[in-house]
């Protein structure tokens, strides 16, 4: 079942979600190669985890990869993955240090199965942790993330586990990856694009949507308060007309 959140609504938003794009487009504009893009987006995530810790903000959740993303080219597919790997030895390392919740949502089985045991390593080990939670979207797609729950709900019912007409937003919320965790108040999309792109569409169904032209590896300290505070600003009514 998912998570409640406080009744009363905080300035600070207790769940961001953030679509980090525009490393490439950054550094061809800086004359560089698309990987220098995505390393320097990786290096720029600490920045943005530590400071949205500072902040207040529980729970962060960086969609990372899309299973989109494996259609690019096999070139930057192999660097992209190597990057994680050396990503979940170093900076993530680093992070179950600091006692950060880590989880992984996403298709992992398409990855390496050192990258994978790596990946559950770490989930295993920082479970119990419950002050400041990351979790990564990693070859992730909210429809196969729907797909994949509507298959899980439709064996239950199969199995007569429980009655079809017993399904309701919980029995959905059970069934996805991020079964647990609280919905999303506010999401942030660098790079200046105004689209989802098939991230948590499920449990974004309520929360504020936040654009900004900067790409990702200059997404800053400031940048992430001016968006925390634009959330702050507006006036949050559910059920309302």
């Amino acid at each position: 079942m998912i998570k409640k959140v406080p009744e009363e609504q905080s300035k600070v938003p207790t769940h961001i979600a953030i679509i980090m794009d525009g490393n490439r487009r950054w550094a061809v504009g800086k004359g560089l190669s698309p990987f220098d893009g995505h390393r320097k987006g990786a290096e720029n995530v600490r920045v943005i985890l530590e400071h949205a810790k500072k902040l207040g903000i529980k729970y962060v959740t960086l969609y990372a990869f899309s299973s989109e993303n494996w259609n690019r080219s096999k070139e930057e597919v192999k660097l992209l993955v190597e990057l994680f790997r050396k990503y979940l030895k170093t900076d993530i390392a680093e992070l179950q240090k600091e006692k950060v919740r880590i989880r992984f949502i996403g298709d992992r089985m398409r990855f390496d199965e050192d990258i994978r045991e790596r990946m559950n390593e770490l989930e295993r080990e920082t479970e119990d942790y419950d002050d400041f939670h990351v979790i990564f979207a990693l070859s992730y797609g909210a429809r196969d993330d729907l797909i994949a729950a509507i298959k899980r709900i439709s064996l239950d019912v199969a199995e007569h586990k429980y009655l079809l007409s017993a399904i309701d937003e919980n029995t959905v919320n059970d069934a996805l990856s991020t079964r647990g965790l609280p919905y999303p108040d506010l999401v942030i999309r660098t790079s200046g694009e105004q689209r989802l792109s098939n991230f948590l569409l499920w449990e974004i169904a309520y929360a504020e949507l936040y654009f900004t032209p900067i790409y990702w590896p200059e997404f800053n300290e400031q940048d992430l308060e001016i968006a925390v505070e634009a959330y702050g600003r507006r006036e949050r009514r559910f059920g309302s007309k």
